[in-house]
């Protein structure tokens, strides 16, 4: 697979503006890929937790050469953007970032994220200094990359532990000084959280609606100053729930009438996926 064309790596920057709230949703895998893109959705983002789940893997269970492979094969199956969650970078040191990012760009993508966690439960977050050290290194790889590529540097305090949204802010602060061109703290408490982020930052800021932040509309979202909308695992827990109350149905009443209760949905998706 080639790497992204310049023409649609600046398709997909030109998609962030500060409070145009694109939704951007996270497939899981090729078919759901080409599900979203028939739906009308602009460019996509991939899951690393859906998509360790169709491995039956817990998340963060898979490699970088586990999700390259899953970057190509979506790349292949669709003509939108596509930007992947490359986790930590699958590696601690700035190296590991940057060869991840240089990857990832020779398989399609347009775009990747890189996190500031360790994978480490007794140090979940990486110090400051080293933390920039891997966005410069990452944002080094993406503008040496044949058509471009537009890195997401990633701030997870909020999902480990009690976080101070003083210091994440500043870490985003950081990683936009170092370079990168979107930025993102997942796990945000509230829609203040969200606009102070959104006020303190002149990059795109990507939120992930999760938690608390479901109860906003897209509208409160771009009135907050929020670019771009990502949905995580949402999509394939929905589905994955969907099966089990489906097979749970079946199994427990001896009637196969749940198998109808998505009928629209199907015929919509196999319309999609046979055009």
């Amino acid at each position: 697979m080639p790497a992204a064309t310049a023409e649609k790596v600046s398709r997909f920057r030109q998609l962030h503006k500060k409070g145009a709230a694109f939704l951007f949703p996270n497939f899981w895998d090729a078919g759901s890929a080409r599900i979203l893109e028939g739906l009308g959705f602009p460019a996509l983002a991939s899951t690393s937790s859906g998509f360790a789940l169709t491995k039956a893997r817990a998340d963060y269970g898979v490699t970088r050469d586990d999700v390259l492979s899953h970057a190509r094969d979506v790349c292949a199956a669709v003509d939108v953007p596509v930007a992947a969650d490359l986790e930590n970078g699958f590696g601690s040191e700035p190296e590991d970032c940057a060869l991840t990012i240089r990857n990832a760009a020779a398989t399609g993508l347009c775009g990747g994220s890189i996190e500031d966690s360790t994978g480490d439960r007794r140090r979940p977050i990486h110090e400051m200094e080293a933390a920039v050290e891997r966005i410069r290194a990452a944002v080094e790889a993406a503008r040496a990359a044949p058509g471009g590529f537009v890195l997401t540097a990633r701030a997870e305090a909020f999902l480990y532990g009690d976080a101070d949204l003083v210091e994440v802010i500043s870490r985003l602060q950081a990683f936009e000084a170092a370079g990168a061109d979107v930025l993102f703290a997942p796990g945000l408490p509230s829609l203040d959280a969200v606009r102070a982020v959104c006020s303190s930052v002149s990059r795109p800021v990507n939120v992930l609606v999760y938690g608390a932040l479901a109860q906003h509309s897209v509208v409160d979202f771009a009135g907050a100053g929020v670019a771009r909308l990502s949905l995580g695992g949402g999509l394939a827990n929905a589905a994955y729930g969907a099966l089990v109350e489906t097979a749970e149905s079946i199994q427990q009443s001896g009637s196969f009438a749940a198998l109808a209760a998505h009928r629209r949905g199907v015929e919509t998706f196999k319309r999609i996926i046979h055009d």
